[in-house]
């Protein structure tokens, strides 16, 4: 199974048009499983994501770390669940647009147009938004700034990238400490830097990282980032609190500092939000016609925010979408083990 990444994209450039009955925005585990429900009843679709990877939040902040609450799979590695979501919905081919942003929404009778970043249209029957907490944005590493591509990272979506490196993981959190574990394996070295003398990571996790050896260096934070005659990251200098500083070699820094996250642009599409999430019905309809939401940011009383929740809400929204494109077609389909 070919990776879905930004290289197989709608081309920028001079506007482009696609036509598709369905808009999925969003590529996280709600969006592709609506990709393959909207394909089962007959829709062809478009899923956009400003991320340039399928997964959403999954491949981009733990694609190696365990899920345990998805129904039928005791445990999956987020890697392996977004692999099989984009495996399932792949006989329907939907057309992926990743790396791209949804800005703009206008009414085109019947249907509506969504425009892109670079000014390319999609014209839709419906929109299904599926953006999860929104467009999110790490949170800068100062001593950083100029070292994105260059060695540091704030996501690790494939570790043998960064195999036999020595790894600098800053941040004190559950994401610092996941990537402490799944790059510990592969890593000549793994060192995690805090700026607090407490960490905010569950107590088990940072007990297998003390298991493991891993030097925690506390109270501290990376002032300086060195490059080789490469240009390539080689050292890092770590300054604890009333102490010496650190040199540390470091080919690799995880800057593992959490992130900001809002709708962006959806924020003005004429939907009612509660906060930063969008207000849906019983059949995940917004307050705009033909615009509805499904997952982390659908919002409505009783809430519960669940990969296994945003599942079910993707079906509800697309047998919905069908018979609102369709008032022939029933609301149930049937199960798919009928279909032949």
């Amino acid at each position: 199974m070919p990776e879905i990444t930004a290289e197989g994209r709608y081309a920028v450039g001079a506007p482009q048009e696609l036509s598709v009955d369905l808009l999925i925005v969003g590529a996280g585990p709600t969006g592709l499983f609506a990709a393959y429900y909207a394909g089962f009843r007959g829709l062809s679709t478009a899923v956009v994501d400003s991320l340039p990877e399928a997964g959403g939040q999954v491949t981009a902040m733990y694609p190696e770390k365990m899920i345990y609450d998805v129904g039928g799979f005791p445990a999956i590695r987020g890697r392996d669940l977004i692999k099989g979501l984009v495996e399932q919905a792949a006989p329907w081919n939907p057309r992926y647009l990743l790396g791209r942003k949804a800005e703009g929404l206008r009414q085109a009778e019947p249907g509506l147009e969504v425009l892109l970043d670079g000014g390319d249209v999609i014209r839709a029957g419906a929109v299904l938004i599926t953006a999860g907490i929104g467009e999110f944005t790490p949170r800068p590493l100062p001593a950083g700034d100029g070292w994105l591509g260059r060695g540091m990272v704030h996501f690790v979506p494939a570790l043998d990238a960064h195999a036999g490196h020595d790894v600098v993981v800053v941040g004190g959190g559950d994401s610092a400490f996941d990537w402490v574990l799944a790059l510990h394996p592969v890593a000549a070295s793994v060192t995690l830097v805090h700026r607090r003398s407490r960490f905010r990571a569950a107590d088990s996790i940072v007990r297998e990282a003390q298991r493991l050896g891993v030097r925690l260096v506390t109270d501290a934070e990376v002032t300086e980032m060195r490059a080789d005659s490469a240009g390539q990251l080689c050292e890092i200098t770590v300054q604890p609190k009333g102490a010496e500083p650190l040199v540390l070699p470091a080919q690799t820094v995880v800057a593992a500092l959490g992130f900001t996250a809002d709708l962006g642009p959806i924020e003005d599409w004429g939907l009612k939000i509660d906060h930063r999430a969008i207000a849906v019905d019983s059949t995940m309809a917004t307050a705009r016609d033909r615009v509805y939401a499904a997952g982390d940011v659908a919002s409505y009383p009783g809430k519960v925010k669940l990969i296994a929740t945003g599942f079910g809400e993707a079906a509800t929204a697309v047998n919905n979408i069908a018979v609102a494109l369709d008032p022939e077609a029933h609301l149930f389909p049937g199960h798919s083990s009928n279909v032949e």
